[in-house]
Parts: structure tokens; C-alpha cells; sequence
């Protein structure tokens, strides 16, 4: 037999370290050549890791949550080695079992050839010891109803008068509930326990949950936008009673390369021409540098939530799709984000962020700008209000849109309009089909 070490591969994009957030083997496990071992993330992108080879797992070298460099030594493997094919013609002699696990010798032995020595002698189990009589297990008592009082010895109670222990409270496992010297020590070591009321129990376990993968990295992300980027947020009511009209209207009759609309990509146009307006917040900030990068491209991040946590799939160049471009890149990013399957591409790059919480909305929120850009767009969810026409009050569609700016680089007025120009596009929507 043989050792063979796995390292980390090379994943690509320059990446130098990457964190384990998921083993498919432990040691002792046999592997088949192409079986998943391990599973990393890098800038969000989860890769596996196949082994190139069969073999047993004698050794893993890192943790959960550990950063692992590009080729250090993830695993080692027990391989067969050159001689190993002849093995088997002569393993037919039942004596070699237990040179890996001599407890074996405790089973009932197998029949061995006269002309091999004698191996120790080891105690035979044939006159079988008489067994060990099994421990009595008691069930405790039922606990004594409200009021009723305790029994216990005198000893007993005078140890938990001592102990400053109210025997009402502890549960005696004693004939007909007696509470003993045992009791009482379990209840000190225990603590007192709330009554119960109504079936209701206290709960005091405590789970400790390792903040690794996908999840760590999201809590990275955040701790580093609000710790250098001073947000401004705006929250603006927006009536899109008419623009829901319309998406009603372009749904009647779908198909593949019209497909139904939400509202996020009427969103994502209005960006668009509100963005060509003001191209300072289609930028990222280098605060190391000091330079504000200002892109041509719009390259819009959606904010999408997929089993594994936060991920921001990015609709490139959305300046280049129309309404019905945007939605089916849209609904395949997302797609991917969710199955797990989006690249690291998909998942970078993005100039600006839209962020959606659907029905769960609320009536505003305070985004988070995603690193290192200078405005998010946040979406609330839309409900029915009732808004003074000038003559009487009438139902609408109402949302407010609650959007962040980094005040380092964007000034309060140019967020103001900005905010106040998505409001004049998505309030009058056949404006956003009209170039101007």
C-alpha cells in the first residue's frame, strides 16, 4: 500500500487561498476515483474537489471554515501500490484478519491450519461468564401535585434545609416519590426548574452554529460597507398604479421571448435612463486610492436570496437589453443563484444593486450598499392607499422605494434626484420607452 496527498488545485482567477466550507468524506471512507471529497468557495463561487484517485482516507487537513492555500495538502489517501493486484490470490488464510484489528480475535474463532503456531492465548468467552446482572432502572415518579407535600427521610430533609433546596420543587425517584440523598444531589448539579405551567418547559439548551461558507462571507461583506461607507438613505412613496396597468397588459400574452414581467425590470430600465443622467452613481469607490470609477456599463446586481444565504447575481450591460432582455437574464441568473450553479463571473462585477424583498417588503428599509459601489436601490412591497386626486380620495397602487448612497461621493441633491427621477419614470411608465 501506498500514500498519495491531495492537494488544493488550482481553481482559477488568481486565487490564492480558499475557505473549506464542506467535507464529503471523513477518515476511514473509501473513495472512488471522480468522488467529491471536499467543496471550497471563493468570492462566493462554491467549487468541488473529485479525487483523482482510489483509495482509504487516513488523514484531512483542515476544518470547516478553514482558509486552505492553492496546493497545500487536503487529504491523504492509502492507495494500493504496485504489488497490490497478487494480493487477493493469497488472502484466502483466515489468520491475516486480525493483524489490523486483533478485537477481532473475540468473535468465534475460525478453523486454523495445524502446521501455524499458536497465536497468544487470549481468554475464550466459551464457559460464558454469568452475565452481569443489568442495573435496575427505575422510572421516576410522577411528580407530586401543587400543594402536596414531599416525602423524604428526615435526613434528607434536613440536607436540603442545608442546601437551601425546596423538596416541593425536586422529583423523588424513591418508592411512591420519595425523594433521597441522590435527588437532591442531581438538583443542586441540575439547577431548579421553572413549574410547569399549562405543559409549557423551560428550554436552556444552547447551539453554537460556526459562521463558515457563504455565510461568513456575507457577514464579512456587510461589516465592511458599514464600517467605511457613511449611508445617506432617501425613502420615496412612488404611485405605480398606472405601471402596474401596463404590466398587466403585456402579460395577457407571453411567450419565450416575451415572457411575463415583474416589476424589476421596469426598475432596472428606469436605472437605466436615470443613470445616463447622472453617471457619478453608476461608479465604484477605491477609498484606498482615493479615485471614484465611473463605468460606461451598467452592470445591475440583484440582490437574490438562495438556500445557502445572500448572493447578487449581475445583469450585465443591462444599458444594451430592453424591457423583456432584462427580465429573461434576470430570471436566469436567478435561477442559478438559487440551484447553486452560477459562476463567479455571474456573481461579480455589478456597478449598482437592486435590492427586493417581495410581499415581505415592509413599509421601508435601510439597504446596505454593496461594496465597494455608491448606491443600492431598495424595493418595499406594494399596497393599496387611498391618495387625495384634489377632489376625493381614491384607492392606488402604492410603494415606497428606499435607496442608500455613500455621502463620501454622493451628495444629498444629486441622490434626491436621482431618487426623484425614478419616481417621474416609474409613475409614468410609457416614458420608458421613449428615448429623451
Amino acid at each position: 500500500m501506498a500514500e498519495r496527498i491531495i492537494k488544493l488545485p488550482d481553481v482559477g482567477e488568481g486565487i490564492a487561498e480558499a475557505e473549506l466550507v464542506e467535507w464529503h468524506v471523513k477518515v476511514g471512507d473509501i473513495v472512488r476515483e471522480d468522488d467529491l471529497i471536499a467543496a471550497v468557495m471563493t468570492d462566493k463561487a462554491t467549487v468541488e474537489i473529485p479525487s483523482p484517485v482510489e483509495g482509504e482516507v487516513t488523514w484531512v487537513g483542515a476544518e470547516i471554515g478553514d482558509t486552505v492555500a492553492i496546493g497545500s495538502a487536503l487529504v491523504k489517501l492509502k492507495v494500493s501500490g504496485d504489488g497490490a493486484a497478487e494480493a487477493p490470490a493469497e488472502a484466502e488464510a483466515p489468520v491475516e484478519l486480525p493483524k489490523e484489528k486483533p478485537a477481532a480475535a473475540a468473535a468465534p474463532a475460525a478453523p486454523v491450519a495445524a502446521a501455524e503456531p499458536a497465536p497468544k492465548q487470549l481468554p475464550t468467552p466459551k464457559p460464558a461468564a454469568p452475565a452481569r446482572p443489568a442495573p435496575v432502572i427505575t422510572t421516576p415518579a410522577p411528580r407530586r401535585p401543587v400543594g402536596e407535600k414531599p416525602l423524604a427521610s428526615p435526613a434528607v430533609r434536613l440536607k436540603a434545609r442545608e442546601a437551601g433546596v425546596d423538596l416541593r420543587q425536586v422529583q423523588g425517584s424513591g418508592p411512591a416519590g420519595r425523594v433521597t440523598h441522590e435527588d437532591i444531589d442531581a438538583f443542586i448539579l441540575r439547577g431548579p426548574e421553572a413549574p410547569a405551567k399549562g405543559g409549557l418547559v423551560a428550554k436552556t439548551a444552547i447551539t453554537d452554529v460556526k459562521v463558515v461558507g457563504l455565510r461568513r462571507r456575507i457577514a464579512e461583506k456587510m461589516a465592511l460597507s458599514k464600517s467605511r461607507i457613511p449611508h445617506i438613505t432617501i425613502v420615496e412613496e412612488v404611485d405605480v398604479s398606472a405601471l402596474e396597468d401596463l404590466r398587466a397588459a403585456l402579460n395577457k400574452k407571453p411567450t419565450a421571448e416575451r415572457p411575463k414581467l415583474t416589476l424589476l425590470p421596469f426598475l432596472m430600465r428606469a436605472m437605466v435612463k436615470a443613470l445616463g443622467e447622472q453617471p457619478n452613481l453608476n461608479a465604484l469607490y477605491d477609498d484606498e486610492a482615493g479615485i471614484v470609477h465611473q463605468h460606461a456599463g451598467i452592470d445591475i446586481g440583484i440582490a437574490t436570496q438562495a438556500p445557502s444565504g445572500l448572493m447578487v447575481p449581475v445583469v450585465k450591460h443591462a444599458e444594451a437589453r430592453d424591457l423583456w432582455g432584462c427580465a429573461i437574464e434576470l430570471s436566469r441568473l436567478a435561477e442559478r443563484a438559487r440551484d447553486g450553479s452560477a459562476t463567479r463571473d455571474e456573481l461579480t462585477g455589478s456597478t449598482i444593486t437592486i435590492t427586493s424583498l417581495g410581499a415581505l417588503g415592509g413599509i421601508a428599509t435601510t439597504p446596505v450598499i454593496n461594496h465597494p459601489e455608491v448606491a443600492i436601490v431598495g424595493v418595499n412591497k406594494m399596497v393599496v392607499r387611498p391618495v387625495w386626486d384634489g377632489t376625493t380620495f381614491v384607492p392606488r397602487k402604492m410603494m415606497n422605494l428606499s435607496s442608500s448612497f455613500d455621502h463620501r461621493v454622493i451628495d444629498g441633491w444629486d441622490a434626491a434626484v436621482f431618487v426623484q427621477r425614478l419616481k417621474e419614470l416609474l409613475e409614468t411608465p410609457a416614458t420608458l420607452f421613449v428615448d429623451m
